[in-house]
């Protein structure tokens, strides 16, 4: 359908065609250009869901335990479940400079209240039974979050990380483009300056291809691989 369209535009420079995009990439990726810019947006995005996904576990497993503590927090995740992530982005470069930190964390502050929200509703969820059942046993409080509490919670993660790749890099972008000075981000500004469409096209279907694979590849097995004892 793209070739098609492609085509009947008859404008390579507005529309290219999906081989000339795929030789674009071809290009930057012998060239080595390619993998350097690749590598630096996913440490972003590895650091920033790292980040996020920790945060949001313990707040989120708070909130959903503690009715004082969902009290007392609950306006402030509203607020930041609304705010945009322009404005989040922005205000980290302006208060703490247009370094990694900044970037990562205007990232995280975005995911943050997602992962937050997820995690709580689960928590709410879980079978108190089986925590009583912990406590009949003496378990350590060690015991009953890897043993009771992480498994029941699993399909909460595992959906929270997923959303969460597909949000963050799409932030990452986001903001290497208004401030990194590598990364897919970056390179799709300053091509979209020169107004090459074709290279836009190739760093975005080639970031686009990598994080496809991280889904295939890591994140299902991993989900998977952690819902096993719900199988009969």
């Amino acid at each position: 359908m793209w070739a098609a369209i492609a085509l009947w535009a008859g404008d390579p420079q507005t529309l290219p065609s999906p081989l000339s995009v795929s030789t674009r990439i071809w290009a930057e990726a012998t060239s080595g250009e390619l993998w350097g810019h690749l590598a630096a947006t996913l440490l972003r995005v590895l650091a920033a869901f790292v980040l996020a996904m920790s945060i949001g576990l313990a707040m989120g497993l708070l909130m959903g335990r503690s009715r004082t503590a969902n009290k007392w927090f609950d306006p402030w995740l509203v607020v930041l479940l609304n705010l945009p992530a322009l404005v989040a982005i922005v205000l980290c470069y302006i208060w703490i400079g247009l370094t990694e930190v900044a970037a990562i964390a205007a990232v995280a502050i975005n995911k943050i209240p997602m992962v937050t929200v997820m995690i709580r509703e689960g928590a709410r969820a879980l079978d108190p039974n089986l925590d009583d059942m912990g406590k009949v046993f003496r378990m350590s409080r060690g015991k009953r979050l890897r043993h009771i509490l992480i498994p029941q919670l699993m399909p909460h993660i595992a959906s929270s990380a997923r959303s969460g790749i597909a949000l963050i890099w799409k932030i990452v972008l986001v903001v290497e483009f208004l401030g990194r000075s590598n990364g897919v981000g970056f390179q799709i500004h300053l091509y979209f300056q020169l107004f090459d469409v074709g290279m836009v096209l190739a760093y975005a279907f080639s970031f686009i291809f990598v994080m496809l694979a991280v889904e295939i590849f890591v994140l299902q097995p991993l989900e998977q691989k952690a819902n096993r004892w719900r199988v009969a």
